[in-house]
């Protein structure tokens, strides 16, 4: 049977080497091959967990923050709940299921969108979601469910979304790209002839990322959010100020692997750039919040309040897992995500707080790289 790896090798024969952004591109969304079109990716038995599938109560907090925010936002209705990315639907399920509990007049101002390509995940979240309480909508893409007030939720999404990357030598900056080498297998080069575009200063050796899709994408989720009203919140891997190293990784089984070994096989990610899209948001006149690290902002919602009332009525077991759980979001060691992971929202300008995070000065409006 024909593997990506084969049609991605046949492709550079024929056509020469592709960018890292093409690569990463075919590697997750090939239509046929793609590693988020074919597989259910998420858990024990997976590639990788998120936090949603550690604790129900990450999902319940994060619906607890969006009811705040849809007050803060002077309750609109009807109002869209949007996820990107939904994986199996455990976010949306535990959200849902707090915004039920605290909110009813939330409840029936709600409505429900789900953005999801892979048909074996959509699949899974209809059963996930199959008795939410709420009518649920899945689209292929954000723009047809991206009308009036908002509430958009991504998380673990931006990660892998693909991005350029730029190695800097003597001659100036030249992009990556994936070649063959002499055996015919793939090879990390670069291109022959350095970019025209001035993308920084920099020391032989750096690599330059730059999300020109996760860039777009906000900008136009900030553009919509301006003019209709709304807030988008980010959690993602990654960091809060611009790096000069390559942060590229595939995770198969749990354990790192070469990115280049199996295409479509492993998950490819690679750290947000949080102050490249806080930079894009500001510019489309968001309102920017945050970023903080997870597990800051998850205790500030009151993680640790909600891990105490589920041990009230819990096990000894139980228990041991809900502290367990609590530790994995929130610690700020290399296997916990509390520093790991980071947490950004845009908003509408009117809105100038949102819980658990600080409102972000206004950078300076000079053009980013998407706009050159």
């Amino acid at each position: 049977m024909r593997t990506l790896k084969d049609e991605i090798i046949a492709m550079i024969r024929l056509e020469g080497p592709i960018t890292v952004e093409r690569y990463m591109d075919l590697c997750l969304g090939h239509p046929a091959l793609g590693y988020y079109i074919t597989r259910d990716p998420f858990g024990k038995d997976g590639d990788f967990i998120t936090a949603p599938e550690i604790s129900q109560m990450f999902g319940e907090l994060i619906g607890v923050w969006a009811v705040q925010a849809w007050r803060d936002m002077g309750s609109p209705a009807p109002v869209r709940l949007i996820e990107l990315g939904p994986g199996r639907g455990t976010l949306m399920a535990d959200c849902l299921r707090a915004i039920m509990a605290s909110a009813p007049d939330m409840t029936a101002a709600l409505e429900v969108h789900l953005v999801e390509t892979s048909p074996v995940l959509r699949a899974r979240q209809q059963q996930t979601l199959g008795d939410a309480g709420v009518a649920v909508i899945w689209h292929d893409e954000i723009t047809a469910p991206l009308k009036g007030p908002v509430i958009i939720l991504a998380n673990e999404f931006m990660d892998a979304l693909p991005l350029q990357q730029f190695l800097a030598t003597q001659t100036g900056w030249h992009e990556r790209l994936v070649g063959l080498d002499d055996d015919g297998a793939l090879m990390f080069g670069v291109s022959a002839e350095p970019t025209p575009d001035d993308i920084g200063e920099a020391e032989p050796g750096d690599v330059m990322e730059i999300p020109r899709a996760a860039q777009r994408l906000v900008r136009y989720l900030a553009e919509h959010i301006v003019v209709h009203g709304g807030v988008a919140l980010l959690i993602d891997y990654g960091a809060f100020a611009e790096g000069r190293t390559d942060t590229l990784q595939a995770v198969k089984h749990h354990r790192f692997v070469d990115p280049l070994a199996e295409p479509g096989e492993a998950d490819l990610t690679t750290q947000v750039n949080f102050e490249r899209l806080a930079m894009t948001a500001a510019l489309a006149n968001a309102s920017v919040h945050g970023p903080s690290a997870q597990g800051a902002f998850l205790q500030s919602l009151g993680l640790d309040y909600r891990a105490e009332a589920l041990k009230t009525r819990a096990t000894s077991a139980q228990r041991f897992e809900i502290d367990a759980a609590v530790t994995r979001l929130t610690a700020m060691t290399e296997r916990g995500m509390g520093d790991l992971f980071k947490v950004m929202a845009f908003s509408h300008p009117s809105l100038k707080a949102l819980h658990g995070l600080h409102l972000a000065s206004s950078p300076d409006h000079h053009q980013t790289d998407e706009e050159t």
